[in-house]
Protein backbone atom coordinates (compact mmCIF):
# COMPACT_ATOMS: atom_id res chain seq x y z
CA UNK A 1 0.00 0.00 0.00
CA UNK A 2 1.23 3.53 -0.76
CA UNK A 3 2.21 5.33 2.42
CA UNK A 4 -0.41 7.37 4.24
CA UNK A 5 1.70 10.51 3.81
CA UNK A 6 1.79 10.04 0.03
CA UNK A 7 -1.94 9.47 -0.06
CA UNK A 8 -2.52 12.54 2.07
CA UNK A 9 -0.36 14.73 -0.17
CA UNK A 10 -2.09 13.37 -3.25
CA UNK A 11 -5.53 14.02 -1.72
CA UNK A 12 -4.57 17.59 -0.76
CA UNK A 13 -3.29 18.36 -4.27
CA UNK A 14 -6.37 16.72 -5.75
CA UNK A 15 -8.53 19.11 -3.72
CA UNK A 16 -6.28 22.04 -4.72
CA UNK A 17 -6.89 21.23 -8.40
CA UNK A 18 -10.65 21.09 -7.78
CA UNK A 19 -10.51 24.45 -5.96
CA UNK A 20 -8.45 25.97 -8.78
CA UNK A 21 -11.01 24.89 -11.36
CA UNK A 22 -13.87 26.21 -9.25
CA UNK A 23 -12.12 29.57 -8.78
CA UNK A 24 -11.51 29.96 -12.51
CA UNK A 25 -15.10 29.13 -13.39
CA UNK A 26 -16.53 31.35 -10.65
CA UNK A 27 -14.53 34.42 -11.68
CA UNK A 28 -15.17 33.79 -15.38
CA UNK A 29 -18.91 33.80 -14.69
CA UNK A 30 -19.05 36.58 -12.07
CA UNK A 31 -16.87 38.95 -14.11
CA UNK A 32 -19.31 38.74 -17.02
CA UNK A 33 -21.76 40.89 -15.06
CA UNK A 34 -22.05 44.39 -16.58
CA UNK A 35 -19.18 46.64 -15.48
CA UNK A 36 -17.91 49.10 -18.06
CA UNK A 37 -14.40 49.47 -16.56
CA UNK A 38 -13.80 45.76 -15.92
CA UNK A 39 -15.27 44.96 -19.33
CA UNK A 40 -12.75 47.32 -20.91
CA UNK A 41 -9.81 45.78 -19.03
CA UNK A 42 -10.80 42.12 -19.38
CA UNK A 43 -12.41 40.98 -22.63
CA UNK A 44 -15.01 38.25 -23.09
CA UNK A 45 -12.26 36.25 -24.84
CA UNK A 46 -10.18 36.37 -21.65
CA UNK A 47 -13.16 35.24 -19.59
CA UNK A 48 -13.96 32.43 -22.03
CA UNK A 49 -10.32 31.25 -21.88
CA UNK A 50 -10.54 31.22 -18.06
CA UNK A 51 -13.81 29.28 -18.20
CA UNK A 52 -12.35 26.68 -20.57
CA UNK A 53 -9.27 26.29 -18.37
CA UNK A 54 -11.46 25.85 -15.28
CA UNK A 55 -13.50 23.16 -17.04
CA UNK A 56 -10.27 21.42 -18.07
CA UNK A 57 -9.19 21.37 -14.41
CA UNK A 58 -12.51 19.84 -13.34
CA UNK A 59 -12.33 17.19 -16.08
CA UNK A 60 -8.82 16.29 -14.89
CA UNK A 61 -10.13 16.10 -11.33
CA UNK A 62 -12.89 13.67 -12.39
CA UNK A 63 -10.34 11.51 -14.23
CA UNK A 64 -8.15 11.48 -11.11
CA UNK A 65 -11.07 10.40 -8.90
CA UNK A 66 -11.88 7.57 -11.32
CA UNK A 67 -8.18 6.60 -11.33
CA UNK A 68 -7.74 6.53 -7.56
CA UNK A 69 -10.86 4.39 -7.13
CA UNK A 70 -9.57 1.69 -9.48
CA UNK A 71 -8.15 -1.48 -8.04
CA UNK A 72 -4.64 -1.16 -6.72
CA UNK A 73 -2.99 -2.97 -9.62
CA UNK A 74 -4.78 -0.85 -12.24
CA UNK A 75 -2.94 2.40 -13.00
CA UNK A 76 -4.47 3.44 -16.33
CA UNK A 77 -6.69 6.06 -14.67
CA UNK A 78 -3.77 7.68 -12.86
CA UNK A 79 -1.67 7.63 -16.02
CA UNK A 80 -4.56 9.31 -17.86
CA UNK A 81 -4.64 11.90 -15.06
CA UNK A 82 -1.03 12.82 -15.74
CA UNK A 83 -1.68 13.18 -19.48
CA UNK A 84 -4.60 15.47 -18.61
CA UNK A 85 -2.33 17.46 -16.29
CA UNK A 86 0.16 17.95 -19.14
CA UNK A 87 -2.65 19.37 -21.28
CA UNK A 88 -3.69 21.61 -18.35
CA UNK A 89 -0.11 22.87 -18.03
CA UNK A 90 -0.01 23.76 -21.73
CA UNK A 91 -3.30 25.64 -21.33
CA UNK A 92 -1.94 27.56 -18.33
CA UNK A 93 1.21 28.53 -20.21
CA UNK A 94 -0.71 29.70 -23.28
CA UNK A 95 -3.33 31.74 -21.41
CA UNK A 96 -0.93 33.17 -18.84
CA UNK A 97 1.55 34.16 -21.54
CA UNK A 98 -1.18 35.79 -23.65
CA UNK A 99 -2.15 38.02 -20.71
CA UNK A 100 1.49 38.73 -19.84
CA UNK A 101 2.37 39.74 -23.41
CA UNK A 102 -0.62 42.12 -23.44
CA UNK A 103 0.80 43.90 -20.37
CA UNK A 104 4.12 44.64 -22.12
CA UNK A 105 2.66 47.44 -24.27
CA UNK A 106 -0.42 48.61 -22.35
CA UNK A 107 -0.51 52.20 -23.66
CA UNK A 108 -0.62 51.05 -27.28
CA UNK A 109 -3.02 48.17 -26.63
CA UNK A 110 -5.55 50.16 -24.65
CA UNK A 111 -5.37 53.06 -27.09
CA UNK A 112 -6.38 50.64 -29.84
CA UNK A 113 -9.18 49.35 -27.61
CA UNK A 114 -10.34 52.88 -26.82
CA UNK A 115 -10.35 53.81 -30.50
CA UNK A 116 -12.30 50.66 -31.40
CA UNK A 117 -14.86 51.14 -28.61
CA UNK A 118 -18.25 52.58 -29.47
CA UNK A 119 -18.96 56.24 -28.62
CA UNK A 120 -21.44 55.06 -25.97
CA UNK A 121 -18.77 52.89 -24.31
CA UNK A 122 -16.22 55.72 -24.36
CA UNK A 123 -18.70 58.15 -22.84
CA UNK A 124 -19.64 55.60 -20.17
CA UNK A 125 -15.96 55.15 -19.29
CA UNK A 126 -15.48 58.92 -19.14
CA UNK A 127 -18.53 59.32 -16.89
CA UNK A 128 -17.43 56.47 -14.59
CA UNK A 129 -13.74 57.42 -14.33
CA UNK A 130 -14.28 61.22 -14.42
CA UNK A 131 -11.87 61.80 -17.30
CA UNK A 132 -12.02 62.96 -20.92
CA UNK A 133 -10.50 61.32 -23.99
CA UNK A 134 -7.72 58.76 -23.92
CA UNK A 135 -4.56 60.79 -23.22
CA UNK A 136 -6.48 64.07 -23.43
CA UNK A 137 -9.91 65.28 -24.51
CA UNK A 138 -8.87 65.63 -28.16
CA UNK A 139 -7.83 61.97 -28.48
CA UNK A 140 -11.05 60.11 -29.26
CA UNK A 141 -12.90 62.00 -26.54
CA UNK A 142 -16.68 62.26 -26.43
CA UNK A 143 -18.36 65.53 -25.51
CA UNK A 144 -21.33 64.81 -23.28
CA UNK A 145 -22.10 63.57 -19.79
CA UNK A 146 -19.17 64.27 -17.48
CA UNK A 147 -17.23 65.95 -20.31
CA UNK A 148 -20.05 68.44 -20.80
CA UNK A 149 -18.26 70.85 -23.17
CA UNK A 150 -14.90 71.35 -24.90
CA UNK A 151 -13.56 73.82 -22.34
CA UNK A 152 -14.37 71.59 -19.36
CA UNK A 153 -13.12 68.47 -21.16
CA UNK A 154 -9.79 70.15 -21.96
CA UNK A 155 -9.22 70.83 -18.26
CA UNK A 156 -9.65 67.16 -17.26
CA UNK A 157 -7.10 64.34 -17.23
CA UNK A 158 -7.14 61.75 -19.99
CA UNK A 159 -8.66 58.39 -19.15
CA UNK A 160 -5.36 56.58 -19.77
CA UNK A 161 -4.10 58.20 -16.56
CA UNK A 162 -6.68 56.16 -14.64
CA UNK A 163 -7.05 53.13 -16.91
CA UNK A 164 -3.38 52.15 -17.17
CA UNK A 165 -2.71 51.78 -13.41
CA UNK A 166 -5.95 49.79 -13.04
CA UNK A 167 -4.98 47.60 -16.01
CA UNK A 168 -1.48 47.07 -14.64
CA UNK A 169 -2.81 45.98 -11.25
CA UNK A 170 -5.62 43.80 -12.63
CA UNK A 171 -3.77 42.05 -15.46
CA UNK A 172 -0.60 41.46 -13.42
CA UNK A 173 -2.71 39.78 -10.74
CA UNK A 174 -4.56 37.74 -13.38
CA UNK A 175 -1.49 36.27 -15.04
CA UNK A 176 0.26 35.78 -11.68
CA UNK A 177 -2.68 33.73 -10.40
CA UNK A 178 -2.87 31.75 -13.65
CA UNK A 179 0.85 30.96 -13.52
CA UNK A 180 0.37 30.08 -9.84
CA UNK A 181 -1.89 27.21 -10.89
CA UNK A 182 1.19 25.67 -12.51
CA UNK A 183 2.57 24.89 -9.04
CA UNK A 184 -0.56 22.84 -8.27
CA UNK A 185 -0.33 21.04 -11.61
CA UNK A 186 3.37 20.19 -11.30
CA UNK A 187 3.09 19.01 -7.68
CA UNK A 188 -0.02 16.94 -8.44
CA UNK A 189 1.74 15.43 -11.48
CA UNK A 190 4.71 14.38 -9.35
CA UNK A 191 2.47 12.99 -6.59
CA UNK A 192 0.53 10.96 -9.16
CA UNK A 193 3.75 9.64 -10.70
CA UNK A 194 4.86 8.52 -7.23
CA UNK A 195 1.49 6.85 -6.61
CA UNK A 196 1.65 4.99 -9.93
CA UNK A 197 5.20 3.84 -9.14
CA UNK A 198 4.17 2.54 -5.69
CA UNK A 199 1.16 0.70 -7.09
CA UNK A 200 3.26 -0.94 -9.80
CA UNK A 201 5.91 -1.87 -7.25
CA UNK A 202 3.31 -3.47 -4.97
CA UNK A 203 1.82 -5.42 -7.87
CA UNK A 204 5.29 -6.66 -8.87
CA UNK A 205 5.96 -7.87 -5.31
CA UNK A 206 2.51 -9.48 -5.17
CA UNK A 207 3.23 -11.49 -8.31
CA UNK A 208 6.65 -12.53 -6.99
CA UNK A 209 5.00 -13.57 -3.73
CA UNK A 210 2.45 -15.68 -5.64
CA UNK A 211 5.25 -17.48 -7.47
CA UNK A 212 6.89 -18.20 -4.12
CA UNK A 213 3.70 -19.82 -2.93
CA UNK A 214 2.41 -16.87 -0.93
CA UNK A 215 5.08 -17.26 1.76
CA UNK A 216 5.97 -13.55 1.63
CA UNK A 217 9.45 -12.12 1.88
CA UNK A 218 11.77 -12.90 4.73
Amino acid sequence: MPSKSLKSVWAFLNFALLASGAILIAFSVVWRTPDVVRGFLISNLDLTAGLVLGIMFLVTWLISIAGILQQNHVTVGLVATNWALIIDAIGVLIIGTMVWVYTLTPTKNFLQQWEAASPATRQSLQDTLKCCGYRNSTEFGIIGGFCSDDAFAASQVGCSTIILPKADYTLNNVFSVIYGFMAVIVCFFLATVSLVYRRKEEERFRKIDEKRGGRGFV
